[in-house]
């Protein structure tokens, strides 16, 4: 049963409703290192490695990908949560509208205007997990707050968008068995912003 390391990545330098795919802070950094470090005791020899495409888990997926001396394979599939609306400061207002709620409720708010994002969402949702699934070998993910929410909620059985806040550079373990994907454990919680 393929074990995975869902790593939510270090503290961004900007948030997501001021940057698109802003890149560490100086916290991130560190928490980044320290990411490494936990992972390194755990599991000893280095494993496969994906990242989301974006800055911030790449940046984060570093030191890790440094140390074992590999890339990270780009995985699209466990990105940010795509938002229907590119204005940087509406986005930030749709995801805060989201975050309360459960995925019906996500699906059901919209933004009035992109008739087919409520398909493009769950298809996202079902894309994280699918991701998951489909690994075969025991494997390191740099990962975001929401998708890392997707996983749990979908091991939990919780509709919630938020089953818990997941600290930057925190470190939540599954396991694999078919089509099914089981909680070992759920990483640090800190009083955090999405980023």
């Amino acid at each position: 049963m393929p074990r995975i390391y869902m790593i939510r990545h270090g503290k961004a330098a900007a948030g997501w409703d001021a940057d698109a795919d802003p890149g560490l802070d100086d916290l991130g950094r560190k928490q980044a290192e320290a990411a490494a470090d936990d992972i390194e005791k755990r599991v000893g020899a280095p494993l496969p490695v994906l990242s989301s495409p974006l800055r911030r888990c790449r940046e984060t997926a570093a030191p890790l990908s440094g140390r074992w001396g590999l890339q990270p394979v780009i995985e699209p599939r466990v990105a940010e949560v795509p938002s229907p609306v590119e204005d940087l400061r509406a986005r930030g207002e749709w995801l805060r509208s989201i975050m309360a709620g459960t995925w019906a409720d996500a699906v059901a708010a919209g933004d009035g205007k992109h008739t087919a994002y409520d398909s493009k969402l769950l298809a996202w949702r079902q894309s994280v997990v699918d991701a998951l699934l489909e690994l075969e070998n025991d494997t390191v993910i740099f990962s975001h707050f929401i998708a890392i929410n997707v996983a749990l909620g979908h091991a939990v059985e919780d509709p919630r968008v938020i089953c818990f806040k997941p600290d930057n550079g925190s470190i939540t373990v599954f396991e694999t068995k078919g089509s099914t994907l089981s909680l070992l454990e759920q990483g640090r919680e800190a009083d955090t912003k999405v980023n």
